[in-house]
């Protein structure tokens, strides 16, 4: 390429030494060549600058393509991430509707469960004097578990089912345990018999009184020595020291 520049250069040089002598004159032939060097590093520059040019657009149009690719997968991430977004949304909602709703019925088996304690209150206040301290213990814990907002609802339901299994399944057995009770303004240990839900007996533990507790007066009262006998088996019954068998004790009111 260099080698045809040149040659052109002196092609110039002859055509413009044809063209008019007059010219030729005015000018040496290094100011002619001067001016035809000039021109060819003209045209170099213009040519290096048009090579460079295209590789700079060949370079951008390559990055073009990659940055329009990396926009489409962009564009896909972005309606997958809406989508997502959206169902996450939907999500939430479905929670909090849950949540309020759970809170509602948190309300309500909250106040279900204190009515329910609150009539085992007064089923166990109106109940035969057995284990006395051990059921209002029992209910005094059950209260305070109730009222503690951190024990969720379905911990305070289980105890409260379990309180009224033990209540229940005290109509169903018979047993004899040691008690303190109010006779006659005075107090005194005892041990009591207690059938079920039926009735309530006590003996000192001498054998020297024995009594029952009536339900109509509210208080505990002593029976006839002729029913000592017969009370004294029953207990022994109830501890399974003796077989069982049929007795005769009264139930009911007690006569005056």
């Amino acid at each position: 390429m260099r080698e045809g520049m040149i040659s052109m250069r002196w092609l110039m040089i002859g055509m413009l030494v044809l063209a008019g002598s007059g010219s030729l004159r005015a000018q040496t032939a290094r100011d002619l060549a001067g001016a035809v060097d000039q021109t060819i590093a003209t045209e170099r520059s213009m040519q290096e600058r048009k090579d460079d040019w295209a590789g700079e657009r060949a370079e951008l149009g390559n990055r073009y393509r990659i940055a329009k690719s990396n926009v489409e997968w962009l564009q896909q991430r972005l309606t997958v991430e809406r989508e997502r977004a959206a169902a996450l949304d939907d999500r939430v909602r479905e929670l909090r509707r849950r949540l309020d709703e759970s809170t509602r019925l948190q309300a309500v088996i909250q106040d279900s469960l204190v009515a329910v304690l609150h009539r085992l209150d007064r089923v166990v206040a109106a109940d035969l004097p057995f284990l006395v301290e051990e059921r209002e213990t029992r209910l005094r814990h059950l209260r305070g578990e109730l009222a503690r907002p951190e024990v969720d609802a379905a911990e305070k339901l289980r105890r409260l089912l379990e309180a009224l299994l033990i209540e229940a399944q005290y109509g169903q057995t018979v047993e004899v345990t040691p008690e303190r009770i109010t006779l006659d303004g005075r107090e005194m240990f005892v041990d009591v018999l207690r059938l079920g839900r039926l009735a309530v007996f006590w003996r000192t533990p001498d054998g020297a009184q024995v009594g029952t507790w009536d339900p109509v007066t509210g208080a505990h009262v002593a029976l006839a020595d002729r029913y000592a006998r017969d009370l004294k088996k029953a207990m022994e019954m109830a501890t399974r020291m003796r077989p069982v068998q049929l007795l005769s004790l009264p139930l009911g009111r007690i006569a005056s």
